[in-house]
């Protein structure tokens, strides 16, 4: 095996055969004593790997262990971060600098002779094809890109790991960063001047990196690609392995690669390769893009923007400081300011269009905002789905255990339901939630638990038992928990209308309580506050009943979010508990 002096001296020979080199020359590029390179040319010329100052069949024999076999390039993933180009194409798309992204990176592997290249595709996968026509480059699909982390980009192509480059697809290199020769496993990194909360490194004397802890302050941090040699590659498959083996911890597969590195660093050994600041460019957001990229201060090649600027009356260079907001449970948002006010910007999420009318929700926006319930609303596309609502400082959610905010928020309520509104769309909340119980059986055996067919028979029947009631359907919310009641402690929205129609106002009155941690007493006393008074027998009944069906509904809403990879959580037992519950209650009420 090579050292890494005599290493470098054959790769820079042979790299340089037809110019002229020293070594003098040698020991000034590679940063080693004049001595310690006359002495490993001198073992290279004895054992017959040089010739003069040329490499021989010999030596190229010697260095091909070190040789680059292929490269994987991830772009997999959603870039959330990078709202609102995000949401119309994958981020390694974008042209930057009269260049795509991704095609840069592609072209700088040929330069060097790595055409043995793999993209892996999730987010938007359809619009990578066309690279393997163009670049001859092979396509991987990640169909688990939005429940996993990029390890599961990384164990899809384990058995093409050898000596690889690791590249992320919307990484810019201002000049060409790889080489078809490399010594050892190491990872770039850039030098940060003060804090950040990137992924930062320690290391010794030789490079190698002792450990890696996220945020630091005036530190090397991980920026850019990766190279794994063959020796790294064999130990990291296995533990890659692991975590994907049936036994494997659902929670390490959410994580990156990176952490499981971590875990091993001892046994997976990496150097650090050091790039200056001005080499490698990645763009969290619009805002930096058009600080390295001034085209995209006029012109951000994005109907989102084009689509503000015609709302708001201003240019799209007006629209600043965009912020993603944490994704909702079926929508993506960002803040963003123009003029000198914040506004929110909501995207529709993928798949929505299946069980949500844009047009309903629409018409029940602008209804919304007449009855005062909703003064955020400003626009929403009622075909396209997207909506731009006024950004308020300093609000929270509602409160449940909040007296002054409960009392805002029935209120809220009460005004919808005494309007007696009547929409064009329906909700029916029994219909809705047996198309997401058929929705689920499609794509999962989620409903396959023991007491899946005694909870729907139980409630069915209060179910039917409540339209015996025969109360009057009419335009409700239908989303009514607390999220969706914004306050600044002197005025309550409510907003995101998205579920909204034609029902019984118990499916309000049902989601309010059944999103809370409220006691059956509790329960009792909001549905005194929302009548102004004691209810009748009939109507408690009722409204029990309401509860148990709302949270039947969103029980089974949750399954289906959680097979299609979207994490629901806790609310996800608390709605399955109540249903049961509730839905007893109001049975043995109803037979009584």
């Amino acid at each position: 095996m090579l050292t890494k002096i005599e290493f470098d001296i054959l790769y820079r020979i042979m790299k340089n055969e037809t110019k002229e080199v020293t070594q003098r020359g040698l020991s000034e590029f590679l940063g080693v004593s004049l001595g310690k390179i006359n002495s490993a040319i001198k073992s290279l010329y004895q054992d017959g790997f040089l010739s003069g100052y040329s490499i021989t069949a010999k030596g190229v024999d010697l260095l091909l262990p070190y040789k680059v076999d292929n490269a994987v390039i991830m772009a997999a993933g959603l870039s959330s971060r990078f709202a609102p180009l995000s949401y119309e194409k994958p981020k390694g798309l974008y042209e930057v600098k009269g260049e795509v992204l991704i095609e840069r990176q592609i072209r700088q592997l040929k330069e060097v002779g790595i055409n043995d290249i793999y993209i892996v595709v999730g987010y938007m996968k359809e619009k990578f094809f066309y690279l393997e026509d163009k670049f001859g480059v092979k396509i991987i699909v990640n169909e688990d890109y939005y429940k996993y982390n990029n390890s599961s980009t990384l164990y899809l192509v384990k058995d093409f790991l050898k000596n690889t480059f690791i590249c992320s697809s919307d990484n810019y290199f201002s000049e060409n960063v790889f080489e078809n020769y490399i010594y050892d496993s190491y990872y770039s990194a850039v030098y940060s001047e003060g804090k950040t909360s990137e992924y930062c490194l320690t290391f010794g004397k030789n490079e190698l990196i002792k450990s890696v802890s996220i945020g630091g302050e005036d530190q090397w941090y991980m920026l850019g690609h990766v190279y794994f040699s063959r020796t790294f590659s064999d130990k990291f498959v296995p533990l890659l392995e692991d975590v994907y083996s049936v036994s494997g911890d659902t929670e390490d597969k959410t994580k990156l690669w990176e952490d499981l590195y971590m875990r091993n660093i001892k046994t997976l050994r990496m150097y650090i390769r050091k790039y200056s600041n001005d080499t490698i460019f990645e763009f969290d957001s619009l805002d930096e893009l058009r600080e390295f990229d001034a085209n995209y201060i006029d012109n951000a090649d994005s109907e989102i923007m084009r689509n503000i600027a015609k709302v708001l009356n201003c240019e799209t260079k007006e629209i600043r400081d965009i912020k993603p907001i944490k994704a909702g449970l079926t929508n993506v948002s960002f803040k963003f300011d123009c003029k000198g006010k914040s506004y929110v910007y909501r995207h529709p999420g993928k798949g929505t269009e299946r069980y949500i009318s844009r047009k309903s929700e629409a018409y029940s926006m602008q209804i919304a905002k007449e009855l005062g319930l909703d003064g955020t609303f400003i626009y929403m596309d009622a075909n396209a789905g997207w909506k731009i609502s006024s950004y308020l400082d300093n609000c929270r959610e509602m409160d449940y255990h909040n007296d002054n905010d409960i009392d805002q928020a029935l209120s809220l309520i009460r005004t919808l339901h005494k309007a007696k509104i009547h929409s064009n769309w329906d909700f029916d909340i029994w219909s809705k939630t047996n198309d997401f119980v058929k929705r689920v059986s499609e794509v999962s055996n989620r409903m396959d638990f023991k007491d899946f067919d005694e909870l729907y028979s139980l409630m069915e029947k209060v179910y039917k038992k409540t339209e015996e009631d025969k109360f009057p359907k009419i335009l409700c919310h239908c989303d009514s928990y607390s999220p969706n009641f914004i306050t600044n402690d002197k005025q309550m929205n409510l907003i995101d209308w998205e579920y909204s129609g034609n029902d019984d106002p118990g499916s309000d009155l049902g989601t309010f309580i059944c999103c809370s941690d409220y006691t059956y007493e509790e329960a009792l006393n909001v549905l005194n506050l929302y009548f102004e008074r004691e209810l009748t027998y009939e109507e408690l009944r009722h409204f029990i009943g309401y509860i148990a069906i709302a949270s039947y509904y969103w029980f089974v809403w949750a399954i289906y979010q959680e097979s299609i990879g979207s994490k629901v959580g806790e609310y996800l037992y608390l709605w399955y508990k109540n249903s049961k519950d509730y839905g007893r209650k109001a049975l043995s009420m109803y037979e009584n």
